[in-house]
């Protein structure tokens, strides 16, 4: 599932237009007419993000000065990447040189045989070597290196401090196991005037994505070690399922609108009617932006249960027409824009600062060594949101085992969308049933492939 933030869901959906003829997506082509080589790029903010845009621009412009001899055509849109035209796209040759991808589609792409493999040129890469070495197994297939990791998320638990303290609770020790959530639920529901102490998806696919966190929070998984079974209907299944049961029918602390989706929870949350809510740290912002919300009320502790935690993110591949011209200048950009520790479109904590976007919220490191440091070091000198809030999910993620996203994610998860759905609005669903024909319905995915 894609991370809710939108620094990681910019995008393009757009073939190449006319104006961009002379340089057909995807094409290999580079611009012979001015002696450049010039490469499509995706995922540029649209112009209604206008800060993010008048960043990502600057960026390319100093990026095109710094390397007169490359010129970057890039293409906006939301969301950075459909599901619906993903493959069509790269069927029909119109993806761009460079193009955004979710962790979950590294194996897919290269399955099908569209991207370019970058082996021999990510020594390139000035920072390959730093980034995570768990993030850039996942552009890694068969010993062959197909992308390159650009931002990653893990799940954690958001949580509203005021309303922990009007009820009784104590804002500085979030709930570390699914009972203690589920009492912490029941005491901030009872604060009554339409207050919830927990909600949670149900729809759109975003119910299976939060099923999944859940399970692994309980040490479960989805899908067997060799992607070949089901492996939902078990204890841990069971029990991510009987407590959102429980906690909707006995305790009464999730309300009672349910087949919530995403904007939900977060209007929920921002407007102060709720306790608590499963989510990446990106949701923070939206949250105060968009949502009504305040910094100093809202901290972030790790999964409750102790066990695991669902990561995700995303990076860029390369179109397997692409010239090893385009794949060399298209690596130059990508260390540039994203990959250089406190600068470049996302390390800029400074201008992020100047401009009044957040900085210092607790996302995932994805550099190691010196060059984390200094990227530690610049973010720590900006930081202009109260850290403090988010220590316990740091430090809680220690512990945590970081598992991605199953095979076969959206499908997997459109299964159990309705599995969560029946739980939630159904009083005497058959918890043993519902996962036992879900079982059935996942293992004929992973059959297919």
């Amino acid at each position: 599932m894609r991370s809710t933030g939108f620094r990681r869901t910019f995008a393009t959906l757009s073939v190449c237009s006319l104006a961009l003829a002379v340089s057909a997506c995807g094409s290999g082509d580079d611009d012979s007419a001015s002696g450049k080589i010039r490469i499509t790029v995706n995922c540029m903010p649209p112009k209604s993000a206008k800060v993010d845009r008048q960043f990502f621009e600057q960026d390319i412009a100093s990026f095109e000065k710094a390397n007169p001899d490359i010129d970057v055509v890039a293409h906006d849109a939301f969301p950075c990447q459909d599901p619906k035209t993903f493959d069509a796209k790269l069927a029909g040759g119109q993806m761009e040189d460079v193009f955004y991808t979710y962790f979950t589609d590294a194996r897919h792409v290269v399955d099908i045989n569209q991207a370019a493999d970058l082996t021999s040129y990510v020594k390139e890469l000035k920072s390959y070597g730093t980034i995570q070495q768990q993030l850039r197994d996942i552009y890694t297939v068969d010993g062959k290196v197909y992308g390159i990791p650009r931002t990653g998320y893990s799940m954690g638990l958001i949580y509203n401090k005021k309303l922990f303290e009007k009820a009784g609770l104590d804002p500085e020790k979030p709930p570390a196991t699914w009972d203690e959530l589920r009492a912490a639920a029941k005491k901030i529901a009872g604060l009554g005037g339409g207050t919830v102490g927990y909600a949670d998806y149900s729809a759109q696919n975003q119910g299976g994505w939060h099923f999944t966190a859940e399970l692994y929070s309980q040490g479960g998984d989805v899908v067997s070690a060799d992607g070949k079974k089901a492996t939902v209907d078990t204890p841990e299944g069971r029990a991510v399922l009987q407590n959102l049961h429980d906690m909707r029918w006995t305790d009464n602390s999730m309300g009672s609108k349910q087949l919530l989706v995403i904007n939900d929870v977060q209007q929920m949350m921002g407007s102060g009617k709720l306790g608590m809510y499963l989510s990446a740290p990106d949701n923070i912002p939206i949250l105060v932006k968009e949502k009504g919300g305040d910094y100093k009320d809202l901290a972030l502790a790790p999964m409750p249960g102790g066990e695991g935690t669902l990561i995700g993110g995303d990076g860029y591949m390369f179109n397997k027409k692409a010239s090893p011209e385009q794949i060399r200048a298209g690596l130059k950009w990508l260390d540039h824009m994203f990959l250089t520790p406190g600068d470049g479109f996302l390390g800029d904590y400074a201008r992020a600062k100047k401009n009044d976007a957040p900085v210092g919220l607790p996302e995932p490191r994805l550099f190691t060594g010196a060059a984390d440091a200094k990227d530690q070091q610049v973010k720590e000198v900006n930081a202009n949101v109260p850290v403090d809030n988010y220590q316990a999910f740091l430090d809680g993620n220690q512990s945590l085992d970081m598992k991605i996203e199953p095979p076969s994610a959206q499908q997997i998860y459109s299964v159990l969308d309705g599995v969560v759905s029946a739980v939630l609005t159904k009083k005497d669903a058959d918890i043993d049933q519902l996962l036992k024909d879900a079982s059935g319905k996942i293992d004929s995915i992973l059959a297919r492939g």
